[in-house]
This record gives C-alpha cells, structure tokens and sequence, in this order.
C-alpha cells in the first residue's frame, strides 16, 4: 500500500465516521463520505435507534479537537449522578465523581446534523442512500447501489465507520484469517418518552440520570433540552415478565403501576409507546484484524459494545482521536498507522466491553444494596485522601481519558480484589470510617 494517502473514503455517516471525515478534512484530505441512509438532515430521526446519548471525557476531547467544544457546551445538559427509584417511589442520590463532575446528556439526532453540517464545512463530498454491495480491500474498491444504480468507487484507504451491522466488516468476513464473534444478552430495549410540564418544566431532577434498578430489569431517563425525557425499558424478550409477557396495554399499565409506580404519572403514553415503538437488540461485536490492505474498521463495525457504562459513542470517537494521532506520530506513513492503531486499540476496545456488560449487573442489580452503597462510600472516601493513588475505575473510564480502557479494567480488577477483603471485615458499617486508609490504598502501589 502507498505511504501516502490521497482520497480516502469513508462508509457510514453516523456520529464516527462523520466525525473521522472531520479530522481528516482538517488535515487536507479529500475525503468522500457514503452513508446508506438517506440525509437524516432530511429525514426524521431513525426509529429504534437511542434518542439521546452521554457525552463524557473521552468523546468530548475528540469534539475539542475539531474545534466543536463551545457548539458543544450549548447542546448538553450536565447529569451530575444517578437518582436511584426505588419500588415505593423513595429517591437516593450517587454522585459519579467529584465535585463538578458530570456525564452529559445530547441528542443523537442533534449531534448527528452538526457533524455533518462541520463535515460540509471543511470540503467532505457527501453521499447518502449508498448501500455497500461489495468490497476489495486488496484493490481498494468498493460495489455501491443508490437507489438501485450499481457503481464502483475506487479509494487508496476505506474507512468502515458503519456500525455494528457494517458491510465493510461482513466483507472482510469473507477473507483468510478474519476472527469474529458477537454476542447478543437476553434483554432488548425499548424507548418511552415523558413529556415536560404543561409548563414546560422538568418533572423530575434535571441534573441526574434517573435509575429504576429492579434486579433482571431496569427503567432508566436522560433529560432533553425541551425538557423531556428519554426512558428506556431493559427488560428481558423472554420469560415472565418480559416482552413477550406483556401482551394488551392493560398488563402493561398494570406491571408499571406495580413495578414503576413513580414512573407512571410522568408517563401519559405509556401503554401507546410501549406498542407504538421497536423493541431493539443489545449486542457485542469483537473481531479481528481491523485492517486489511487498504481497509480499516472504526468504531461500532470493529467493537460495538452493550450500552450500559455509556461508552459506545465515546470509545468510538477516541478511535478517531487516537487514530489522528498516530497520523503525527508516523509521519503519515500509513502502513505504521494503520498497523499501529489496531494493536494499540484492540486491547482497549475488549476492556470497554467487558466493563460495559459488567456495569449492565451493577446498574440493575446492586445501585440499590445497602452493602454496595458502603462499598461505594469508602472507595470515594479512598479517593478523596488519595486522588491519584485510587481513583474508582467508574471515574478513571469516564472522567480520565487518559488511562485506557485496559488499565482502567485491570486496575479496577485489583481495586475490586481489595475492596472484597474490606467488605468482609466484621462490622464494616459501624467501623469503616475509622480504617487505615492508606494502608487500603498501599496495596495497589505500583501499580498507577
């Protein structure tokens, strides 16, 4: 392949690839952009897909970079912690980090139409309703069809940014030596929306993830800048309750009045939404390599992951921001590029994943135990003593871009070994406050 890269092509338009369009207009690239949807510009905002996203640290450096920060700012609302449900209606706060700390809910449409709106702005040509039929990464050719009218397309680099469905990837499936897996949970997902106040208000805190954890199923809001909320239901497609259980909007209001009792009134379209909207999958992709010749898979296509520590977005868009890097780091010798990016990421993007389905138990199951919720209060007593010593690795995947994801799970893998042993102190809840903290905090030396 050359050292050089002229006109490199881009499929998928979504939040990655548009963005990784920008970084290299940014350089001076000529870069063509092919999405299989139609302008989502022009279109109303694809049904099933989440409506609203959390932006944190990892995905908001990557946006700075491009030079979106201060568009950015006026797009998101701040989500401080979780504000726990629990099934008499009783709140609970958890902060996520330190003071000052804080996801940020944004519209995915929203993002979305800026990215590409910047995409245009800097000289990237964009096409839409191109469907990926074919493609020879050994030639750099790709078999497209819009609206029925096949072409060919010839690039020296092809860029796979098209999600966990990718046609790029199904592609290189086809070729010597291409190990992938995906692993789909038990539990789909379903999105219902509460509306503001007649008055236009929030009906709840404004500043929170809301959190109904119920054990095998959880009801989870982010905030919109309209101020409504984007609920969505985690539930299981089998079995009793589930999906499939629910069968007339009668057992649906009835399980929700049991269930989500303090959900209910916010929620006037319940039962319309329940049956109106698509009940989705949640799947994990891994697979191996993500380069083939002249080809490169981003984002979702190389490593969609579950959504539950709220990384998908971010771990695609530090692909981007890593990769632009590497660009500097070899001199633009796109052979070191690309071989480097995938050893250097693909560690990364396994952690992410593994501590996303690891978070879905903690979300649904534990945010609501007296015993985790002690866990949590000395690990943040830890850090607050010892702020770069231990720092909880919820705290070092979203608030710290700059450990990665695989330090992040081992360091918290030892943390966890730790705090086990904590825990099993006989009366830990009467005597935590008066232990030696720094002998807790000893036990990981080295290891920062």
């Amino acid at each position: 392949m050359n050292k050089e890269i002229k006109q490199p092509v881009i499929l998928g338009a979504g939040l990655v690839g548009t963005l990784m369009s920008i970084y290299l207009a940014q350089r001076g690239y000529k870069v063509r952009l092919f999405e299989k949807r139609p302008d989502p510009r022009k279109k109303d905002v694809e049904r099933g897909r989440s409506i609203n996203l959390a932006l944190s640290n990892r995905g908001w450096k990557s946006l700075a970079e491009v030079g979106l920060e201060d568009t950015i700012a006026a797009m998101v609302i701040p989500m401080q912690g979780r504000m726990m449900h629990d099934q008499q209606g009783q709140l609970s706060f958890q902060p996520y980090g330190k003071e000052g700390q804080a996801i940020n809910s944004i519209s995915r449409s929203g993002l979305n139409e800026l990215l590409l709106n910047t995409a245009e702005k800097e000289g990237v040509e964009l096409f839409f309703n191109q469907v990926c039929l074919d493609l020879d990464h050994e030639h750099g050719r790709i078999k497209l069809s819009n609206i029925g009218q096949e072409h060919e397309v010839d690039s020296d680099l092809i860029i796979g940014a098209d999600g966990a469905f990718s046609a790029v990837r199904t592609a290189l499936m086809k070729t010597d030596r291409f190990n992938y897996s995906q692993y789909y949970l038990e539990h789909g997902y379903k999105e219902l929306t509460m509306p503001p106040n007649p008055n236009g208000g929030f009906k709840m805190e404004k500043h929170a993830l809301h959190i109904w954890p119920r054990g095998n199923f959880m009801l989870i809001a982010l905030p919109n800048l309209d101020a409504s909320y984007t609920c969505t239901l985690f539930f299981p497609f089998e079995g009793a309750p589930s999906f499939s259980s629910l069968r007339s909007e009668d057992e649906v209001l009835k399980f929700f009045q049991a269930t989500f009792p303090d959900a209910v009134p916010l929620l006037p379209n319940l039962a319309k939404d329940f049956f109106d909207n698509p009940t989705a999958s949640l799947v994990t992709v891994r697979c191996f390599p993500w380069v083939k010749n002249r080809t490169l898979l981003i984002g979702d296509a190389s490593h969609a992951i579950v959504p539950f520590y709220g990384q998908g977005m971010n771990a695609g868009f530090e692909d981007c921001r890593v990769l632009n890097a590497m660009i500097d780091e070899f001199g633009g010798d796109w052979d070191r590029v690309l071989k480097n990016f995938q050893t250097h990421r693909k560690p990364d993007a396994d952690a992410i994943a593994d501590l996303a389905l690891q978070n879905f138990i903690e979300m649904r199951d534990l945010v609501g135990d007296e015993g985790f919720l002690l866990r949590k209060k000395i690990e943040a007593r830890l850090h607050a003593l010892f702020p770069n010593r231990w720092i909880p690795q919820y705290s070092m995947v979203t608030f710290n871009e700059n450990i990665r994801y695989s330090e992040a799970l081992e360091i918290g893998n030892r943390q966890r070994t730790i705090m086990d042993a904590v825990m099993q102190q006989a009366g830990i809840a009467q005597s935590w406050e008066g232990m030696d903290f720094e002998g807790i905090v000893d036990q990981l030396r080295g290891n920062f």
